[in-house]
């Protein structure tokens, strides 16, 4: 399987070159390689790589911020128009120029930021400048909310959410999130559905800090349109897993009800790298179709010896009354680079509609 670091090869800076030798005066290919193929480069993990190209191409530009930034909205152009597009994030050294370089020229880095995210997403890159300029950078991203280009309405969601992933956090929406929230209101219809997707990943993110702020909210927007209704069902999603009884009843489900029979496990001692397989039944007693959320919690062992839950969901559906549904799963345990294992008493339980049943036990051994 490919590293994802070696995103940055031979053949990207050399593609990268060509654009550079069109665009930056007197350009020197042969030291920009020397300097990025140094002797540390294939020791470098994939941020280093990232980080590495930034300071490496920082050499070739104007040494004046603004002029650099002029500079950088010309390789886009020339990047575009040999063809080459953001694919993943190869391209992410650019907003990170801004935000290395740029924290103290604010207005520059903010028409930076704009042209550069229609190209290659400045989410990680905005982030030091909410810190810096709280007031400030707040204003213009809900100016960005409203903008005409989708990519930028984006930024405006994503680089303000509390957790975003790989980035670091922004503790003070984490403590109160209420000065991001007319960012959310203006995008929550967005004709764009990364838009809203990424609106429904902030409040999810806020969940977990202030989980009855998006109580509130998913009430407020309930039943507005049929596109946020499915945002701030995926808005929940972490709440749902945690079987908060107010979004449950919001989304309609209850326990009342619902019958969970012949619960067994039919691998009670599982060998790291094969998988847990169990049974169970679920009968909905009631004389109508209800709605069912059906997970189940699996308890892993903690180097502690703690055991800690982790929820999977197996399906969301309406069942019909008085009909026995037999349900088959299994859960692997093959060996993961997320994940370590450890040995001894598990346990598995099954969840109707974020109520918890019995736990059983099962052994993991190597």
């Amino acid at each position: 399987m490919e590293l994802i670091k070696n995103i940055y090869s031979v053949s990207f800076y050399d593609k990268f070159a060509v654009v550079l030798k069109k665009t930056v005066p007197n350009f020197d290919e042969i030291k920009f390689k020397s300097l990025i193929f140094n002797e540390n480069f294939e020791s470098y993990e994939l941020k280093q790589r990232l980080s590495h190209t930034t300071k490496v191409l920082n050499h070739f530009l104007p040494s004046k911020f603004k002029l650099a930034t002029l500079m950088i909205k010309k390789i886009i152009e020339n990047l575009l128009k040999e063809d080459i597009t953001e694919q993943s994030m190869e391209f992410m050294f650019l907003p990170d120029y801004v935000e290395q370089y740029g924290i103290d020229d604010f207005e520059s880095s903010i028409d930076a930021f704009e042209y550069i995210t229609q190209f290659t997403s400045c989410e990680f890159a905005v982030r030091p400048f909410l810190k810096k300029y709280p007031i400030q950078m707040l204003e213009q991203m809900i100016l960005w909310s409203k903008h005409k280009n989708n990519k930028v309405r984006r930024l405006a969601s994503e680089g303000s959410r509390p957790r975003l992933p790989w980035a670091m956090a922004l503790p003070s929406y984490k403590k109160d999130p209420t000065p991001i929230l007319p960012i959310l209101e203006n995008l929550k219809l967005d004709s764009c559905e990364v838009v809203r997707r990424s609106v429904a990943n902030n409040l999810n993110d806020i969940a977990k800090d202030n989980p009855d702020f998006v109580i509130q909210v998913a009430k407020k927007w309930k039943n507005k349109s049929k596109e946020t209704d499915v945002l701030i069902k995926h808005a929940c999603r972490t709440l749902l897993k945690q079987g908060d009884i107010q979004i449950l009843k919001l989304f309609g489900f209850d326990s009342l009800k619902f019958k969970v029979d012949n619960f067994k496990i039919n691998t009670p001692v599982v060998s790291i790298g094969d998988k847990l397989e169990f049974s169970f039944s679920v009968l909905n007693q009631e004389k109508i179709p209800k709605k069912l959320r059906l997970e189940y919690g699996l308890y892993y062992m903690k180097n502690s010896g703690n055991l800690s839950r982790k929820v999977f969901k197996i399906s969301e559906r309406e069942i019909e009354p008085n009909k026995i549904y037999e349900i088959q799963k299994h859960q692997s345990f093959k060996i993961i680079t997320t994940r370590k294992f450890y040995t001894g008493l598990h346990q598995l339980s099954i969840i109707i509609n974020g109520i918890e049943g019995e736990k059983k036990d099962f052994e993991l051994i190597t």
